[in-house]
């Protein structure tokens, strides 16, 4: 099926940290998917309402209200992936976090809109106490999301399914964004499911990393630790997220050329 307009919701990823920046703005998976739509289908138009940091009920009373105003039928392709940002936190919820994302897929469904949902992966090969922590509480908010899809008819990209994904050079050095590899894979993994041009060696593995000595480890932990975790329990501390005061970077449907390659 054609889409005449895609309108991408959700939080970072969808946002797209940490991908390339392109004319100040994170590109990520979704602008790169809307780049080929643009190219081959006609009067095409895109919509990027999505904002890091923001959890599930902030995506659903925020983005989805404005996103609605745009759907027209099942031409109109939404990606809705949000909860990752509820999951990771320590008093989180799953109960309450998962009855509000099924509320925003059933109001996105409820619109007439064709919805695509995302799985979280669950296991980025991290051994940490956290990690462990994590993978277990995805497992759960994961088998929702697949129930939900499989229950509304929904387009699925599930990257649970392909063991490359674990591979820890998809993720930025932030350990939780993915990076600019990361980003174009999941856009071929999108793109491959709508038969448009993409990289057909999307789910190859990366060769063979090099190894690094123990000193060289500590050294990265040491940076991470200072640029990355220090200020994400600041912004926990005060109550901050770092979506504050930031605004959709697409707001409004338009037509969209991006950057191609």
């Amino acid at each position: 099926m054609l889409y005449n307009r895609f309108i991408a919701l959700g939080d970072s990823m969808t946002e797209g940290m940490s991908d390339e920046i392109y004319q100040g703005k994170y590109r990520g998976w979704a602008d790169r998917v809307a780049e080929v739509m643009a190219e081959n289908w006609n009067e095409f138009t895109y919509a990027n309402l999505a904002i890091r940091g923001k959890l599930v009920s902030q995506v659903v009373s925020d983005q989805i209200p404005e996103a609605k105003k745009f759907i027209e039928g099942k031409s109109t392709l939404v990606s809705f992936h949000a909860g990752a940002n509820d999951v990771i936190r320590p008093k989180y919820d799953p109960d309450k976090t998962i009855s509000t994302y099924n509320f925003g897929v059933d109001e996105l469904v409820r619109a007439g809109a064709t919805l695509m949902l995302f799985c979280v992966l669950e296991d980025s090969g991290a051994k940490t106490r956290a990690a462990q922590v994590w993978k277990e509480r995805f497992k759960e908010f994961n088998e929702n999301v697949r129930r939900r899809a499989a229950a509304v008819d929904a387009i699925l990209f599930d990257p649970n399914r392909d063991e490359f994904w674990r591979d820890p050079r998809f993720i930025d050095e932030d350990r939780l964004h993915l990076n600019h590899e990361g980003h174009r894979r999941v856009a071929q993994a999108v793109l491959s499911r709508f038969d448009l041009p993409h990289d057909k060696n999307w789910r190859e593995p990366l060769p063979k990393a090099e190894p690094i000595t123990r000193i060289e480890k500590v050294q990265v932990d040491l940076n991470w630790f200072g640029k990355y975790a220090i200020p994400w329990m600041g912004r926990r501390l005060r109550g901050r997220s770092s979506g504050d005061g930031r605004s959709a970077k697409y707001p409004h449907p338009a037509p969209f050329s991006g950057k191609r390659g």
